[in-house]
């Protein structure tokens, strides 16, 4: 498969199918995130989406900030949403004219919504699934889901999670399907790059996509860009494809396979409020976590 050969913002498409102005908070790096990968899905595409930030950027009945058809469905049912759309898609013959997408946060996707993904995963159903990950219940008052990482406060964990997040990407990887994926939104040409790729692949396809959140993670509203990318430079979340169970590291990625090029994780946790509380032994917690995963990473390549 060849990748979207898109190297510079002014070559993206013209076309903006995220209307302007929207009910997302500001510094919202979903909207960000959300707007190139409509940008790579294009017009001929039908979104299903649970209860989350997202159905607040959409809006209130009967105003959209889309100009696409998206079905708002309950908080667990994304994927059986996305389901239906493409078993009706394929009645009607136009399973290989429209793209069906599904998006929900990190708890619709890791926590209540896992069963659905998982079913549809199993049947390689002919959707992708997004998953933007604000690492907590943003849009409910910032409590704590699977991808809530360690130490970090939350309203339900006022003291930190003593867990470190769900691995969604390497969960779906056990479900063997052709494409999966993870990007962040500081990242837009690689967020437009991976959904464009998605596009090429016939059944079920996982895109995990990091968000951060301003309100909910604790930082100022014009410091987005530069955590998310702090997220990738430190190593904590790597960038990657993997592809009919071949991985291969994104390029901005590619550097840090090597420890030395990483920054160090106490730059970005600081940064944070929601980790004001850490001591030096949880940090060094995370600098552990963070080996262990390239060293997982270093296998699979």
């Amino acid at each position: 498969m060849q990748d979207a050969q898109i190297t510079r913002a002014d070559e993206l498409p013209e076309d903006e199918l995220m209307l302007a102005g929207n009910r997302s908070c500001a510094g919202c790096a979903m909207s960000l995130m959300y707007r190139m990968a409509l940008k790579a899905l294009g017009k001929n595409t039908i979104i299903t989406v649970p209860a989350s930030c997202l159905t607040v950027l959409h809006g209130l009945y009967h105003k959209t900030s889309v100009a696409l058809n998206v079905i708002h469905t309950t908080f667990e049912t994304t994927a059986a949403s996305a389901s239906g759309i493409v078993a009706a898609l394929e009645v009607l013959g136009l399973a290989d004219k429209i793209t069906v997408v599904g998006f929900a946060g990190d708890g619709g996707t890791s926590d209540i919504g896992i069963q659905g993904l998982s079913g549809a995963a199993e049947r390689n159903t002919n959707f992708i699934y997004a998953c933007y990950d604000n690492e907590m219940y943003s849009n409910t008052g910032t409590q704590r889901s699977g991808q809530t990482p360690y130490m970090a406060y939350t309203t339900t964990t006022p003291h930190g999670k003593v867990e470190h997040k769900k691995n969604i990407p390497m969960i779906m990887l056990a479900h063997n399907i052709p494409y999966i994926a993870t990007t962040c939104a500081s990242y837009p040409l690689d967020v437009y790059a991976k959904f464009k790729k998605a596009k090429q692949f016939k059944g079920t396809r996982y895109i995990h996509v990091l968000a951060p959140c301003p309100p909910g993670w604790t930082f100022p509203a014009d410091q987005t860009i530069a955590i998310g990318r702090l997220a990738v430079k430190t190593g904590i979340y790597p960038l990657y494809e993997i592809i009919d169970g071949k991985m291969f590291l994104s390029k901005e990625s590619e550097t840090f396979i090597d420890p030395k090029k990483r920054l160090s994780v106490e730059d970005y946790l600081k940064k944070q409020g929601r980790f004001k509380h850490l001591t030096q032994q949880h940090i060094a917690t995370y600098q552990e976590y963070i080996n262990a995963q390239w060293d997982f990473i270093n296998k699979m390549l």
